[in-house]
């Protein structure tokens, strides 16, 4: 083991060269979208946006060559370097970047693109490991029993505390693995499913240094990996946005404008309001404040319109507008059943279509609002659950379409919030088992400032140390009611 007192360069090297089979689709799993994105493009960002990180190479399946090197030349991605053809295997694939890295020494991080929730913590901690390691691997400790099995019968069950399950990246100084692969390519039987198998067998004098993982690295790997990759975007803080000072709300939002559908009253106003107190040009519209019916379209189209007219400009359309009436499905009366199907999932479609062509010129975002009950249907209130749940959907296809126009989509999910339209619904409840709408509309600012794209983000009353993402909902609250509060006093 040598200590480097000046870091070597280090190169992240993002493989993507698998075909991905076993999703069962007819593109390669690193294309799949999650949260509004390709897998792929999830690990070209962490490695991206990782400050440890000079440079960066993707080596891709050599049948979507042009549709990986799209997306790098489409995004922000400023340490990309070279989008390379992979080979028929992985480890042909690893040998094709070490190629790419020339002769002089440097630090490589092998990282496989499926596993798109990598962790800024784990690039950085391999990274460092490799001041004094030649070789490093990532790795979790396994929480399953792992048994062996020789024809259908189990023939040893090693102790569970040794067993680690491996993930990546996977850090070496670049003449260790280069020689690692040299020495494999003399192996007739060479076989190896990762990097540092590779130097385990043929470099066994080198220490292979583990770095903790992380169970939230996974690989995605089957058809349902893809689901559970997208729900974790949603509960981590690589999705959430992070909290952010009253200057920063200023310099997002100071000459941008708004345009919020259902700002009179609720999460709605306090959007309206905290905006307006940061410097943003805000156009509020509802029934109640100014005769917008949302599931107008001509309504909608004006309201758009006197918005563009006055500032040149769209930047962020908001849809809080939202009807919930109580009472089972049968008992409900036919034309309150319509009305909320209009108001609450109507009105959103159409509100997205004509504003398209505005958010498209200012490459803006749309933000809509969903239920906690969005993901399962409740008794008593079965059509408000299920047009939340089809808002939900609307957003994740949504991003996906637009997202070659530069135009984002979110969707805030927030616990159940002191509104009047709950209050009318379910009557008072205690203050303290329900979200401030203040507190709600500050998250909403911070999505919409945010780079995030196809995501259902949720609120929640946290507690003050809990690690996740979101500033504590007191404090969320005080910064927003004082940032409303200037707002209403600089209103039209």
């Amino acid at each position: 083991m040598t200590y480097h007192d000046t870091p070597l360069r280090t190169v992240g090297v993002v493989l993507a060269g698998g075909a991905g089979t076993r999703v069962g689709l007819d593109i390669p799993k690193q294309l799949l979208k999650i949260a509004g994105k390709p897998i792929l493009e999830h690990a070209v960002a962490a490695m991206d946006a990782a400050p440890e990180i000079d440079e960066v190479i993707v080596v891709m399946h050599p049948d979507f060559l042009d549709e990986a090197k799209e997306i790098v030349s489409s995004g922000p991605y400023r340490k990309v370097s070279q989008v390379l053809a992979g080979g028929a295997i992985r480890s042909d694939t690893t040998r094709i970047a070490i190629d790419a890295l020339g002769r002089d020494e440097c630090n490589v991080l092998l990282h496989d693109a499926v596993r798109p929730l990598v962790s800024a913590r784990t690039i950085r901690e391999t990274v460092n490991a490799l001041r004094t390691y030649q070789a490093v691997d990532v790795a979790f400790p396994s929480a399953d029993t792992i048994i062996a099995v020789d024809d259908g019968v189990i023939s040893e069950i090693p102790p569970r505390h040794r067993l680690w399950r491996g993930q990546t990246p996977q850090g070496f100084r670049l003449s260790v693995i280069r020689k690692a692969y040299e020495l494999a390519g003399q192996d007739p039987d060479f076989h190896a499913t990762d990097d540092c198998g590779v130097v385990l067998k043929y470099l066994p004098e080198v220490p292979i240094k583990v770095v903790d993982g992380s169970e939230d690295n996974i690989k995605v790997t089957h058809p349902v990996d893809v689901f559970i990759a997208d729900k974790l975007f949603q509960l981590t803080s690589t999705s959430v946005p992070q909290p952010r000072s009253r200057a920063d709300y200023a310099e997002h939002l100071r000459g941008r404008t708004l345009v919020v559908f259902g700002g009179s009253y609720g999460i709605g106003r306090s959007v309206v309001d905290i905006a307006r107190g940061c410097g943003a040009d805000v156009f509020s519209f509802s029934r109640s404040e100014n005769g917008c019916h949302i599931e107008n379209g001509d309504d909608v189209a004006g309201a758009l319109a006197t918005a563009y007219e006055n500032t040149g400009r769209v930047d962020y359309v908001v849809i809080t507008a939202g009807l919930l009436a109580r009472g089972n499905l049968a008992e409900n009366d036919e034309a309150v059943i319509q009305k909320m199907i209009e108001v609450n999932y109507v009105a959103p479609v159409m509100i997205a279509r004509l504003a398209l062509p505005y958010l498209q010129r200012s490459r803006g975002q749309l933000l809509m609002y969903t239920s906690s009950s969005y993901t399962r249907g409740r008794a008593g209130y079965s059509i408000y659950s299920s047009t939340k749940a089809a808002v939900v959907n609307l957003t994740q296809a949504l991003a996906e379409e637009w997202g070659t126009l530069g135009v984002r989509v979110n969707c805030i999910n927030p616990e159940r919030t002191g509104t009047p339209m709950r209050t009318k619904a379910f009557g008072e409840e205690p203050p303290d088992s329900l979200l401030d709408a203040d507190a709600v509309a500050l998250t909403s600012l911070d999505v919409l400032i945010s780079g995030l794209t196809g995501q259902v983000v949720d609120v929640r009353r946290l507690d003050p140390a809990e690690p996740a993402g979101l500033r504590p909902v007191a404090e969320a609250a005080r910064l927003a009611r004082s940032l409303a509060e200037k707002g209403r006093e600089t209103a039209p």
